[in-house]
């Protein structure tokens, strides 16, 4: 699909049932047409993996995602050498009586690309959609490997020289801000920041991902949800926190909330004890006084 427009992009995303905001459209319609990264951050489940997700299905091209972990190196994220076939080769060369330079064993046919190299070395016509998730939970060693990468779309390897990509792919790079990036590598970014959806914005969210659900369900459940998010509590649920919940009240037949129904479902908006064990102390105080500002 070719993309003209930020309100074509905006339009795009909603059909594939991501509701995206005129700023963030824009960010990624920047991306997009000026070869740059964009750099999502914010709290987990907001969104911010959705998008690239999204984004392939609108393009119809592959997602290529890099999870990022403590300790994430170069071997799992760029390339790794395939040493089977290196000793397979060794050992035929020796039974022929051949002898091998360095060259024989590290040509592109023994080379192993992981998700950094394959979307550089992707076909020029068909860019991927590059996902670099979770960069915050890498180390800084790795982030500052990417520096190279996120300024030329490129990787270097000693052995064989530098790659470019033909076509860059389209990057997203997400952060649940664990940690803070170091500002090298935002500046070869667009920098977006993506908050917690207004009552708003998750309303048409659940409508457009769960359409079958009963309007007075949905206005309630999210009602609920966003009063959560206004009491102290060490995790606050994400919209994907919301989309399960919906939908696990939907497969229990619910039409609304009850106090029984909260307190049989908090788990799945609520991940940790003390959140839960807070909140069921006063869950029907918040459902009181979401079903009078209803009535």
């Amino acid at each position: 699909m070719k993309i003209d427009s930020i309100e074509a992009l905006q339009a795009a995303l909603k059909s594939e049932g991501y509701i995206a905001e005129a700023d963030l459209s824009t960010a990624l319609y920047l991306g997009i047409k000026m070869g740059r990264p964009v750099f999502l951050e914010g709290e987990a489940g907001v969104g911010k993996t959705e998008v690239a997700k999204a984004l392939a299905g609108i393009l119809d091209t592959e997602l290529i995602r890099l999870q990022c972990y403590e300790g994430l190196g170069v071997h799992e994220a760029v390339y790794e050498w395939n040493y089977t076939r290196q000793m397979l080769h060794i050992r035929m060369a020796e039974a022929q009586g051949d002898r091998l330079a360095d060259s024989d064993l590290y040509g592109e046919e023994f080379l192993l690309p992981r998700p950094l190299l394959q979307a550089i070395k992707a076909p020029i016509d068909h860019p991927p959609v590059l996902l670099i998730d979770e960069i915050d939970r890498s180390d800084m060693e790795f982030e500052a490997y990417l520096l190279e990468l996120l300024s030329d779309f490129q990787v270097t390897i000693p052995e064989l020289g530098t790659i470019r990509a033909e076509s860059p792919p389209i990057a997203i790079i997400t952060s649940n801000r664990t940690r803070e990036i170091h500002d090298a590598l935002k500046r070869r970014c667009i920098y977006h920041w993506l908050d917690y959806p207004s009552y708003e914005k998750e309303t048409e969210i659940v409508r457009e991902r769960l359409p079958k659900t009963p309007e007075k369900l949905t206005k309630q459940a999210v009602a609920f949800v966003q009063a959560l998010r206004k009491e102290d509590l060490y995790k606050y649920p994400g919209m994907a926190e919301t989309l399960d919940w919906v939908q696990a009240m939907r497969t229990m037949g619910k039409n609304e909330l009850s106090t029984k129904t909260i307190t049989d479902t908090l788990g799945l908006l609520l991940k940790y004890r003390d959140d839960v064990e807070r909140i069921q102390h006063k869950h029907s105080e918040l459902l009181d006084a979401i079903k009078s500002d209803n009535d």
